[in-house]
């Protein structure tokens, strides 16, 4: 039986959860589906240019497992832009993360209303 998975600390949620081929309907997409957790690697790593030890670290996760995660970011953000399928992010085992961008620092404002979309 496999250990359960432990939620990883997330500071940001995507402004956009989807996105999609121009000028192809939504109903026609095959869709992959970027988790939250995924997100975070690809924002903390590629984005803020972060070194993984210090990603891993804001995660609360170990070096090698977010080198899993943002491997695992990587080959489905390649796989929705050479394939052309539209890409999904939502969900994961994440809990929102205190500190700067974090919950009562303005970093979910724009989620108010539509709730928190993390957990399995």
């Amino acid at each position: 039986m496999p250990r359960p998975c432990i939620p990883r600390c997330v500071a940001a949620v995507p402004r956009a959860s989807y996105f999609k081929p121009a000028g192809v309907p939504r109903s026609v997409l095959d869709e992959v589906v970027l988790t939250l957790d995924e997100f975070e690697a690809l924002r903390l790593a590629d984005f803020e240019g972060m070194y993984q030890e210090k990603a891993a670290e804001q995660m609360k996760v170990s070096r090698p497992t977010f080198g899993r995660i943002l491997d695992s970011a990587h080959r489905k953000v390649a796989r929705a832009v050479v394939l052309g399928t539209a890409l999904r992010i939502e969900g994961g085992p994440v809990v929102p993360a205190r500190g700067p961008g974090g919950p009562g620092r303005g970093g979910w404002r724009h989620r108010r209303g539509r709730g928190w979309r993390g957990g399995p």
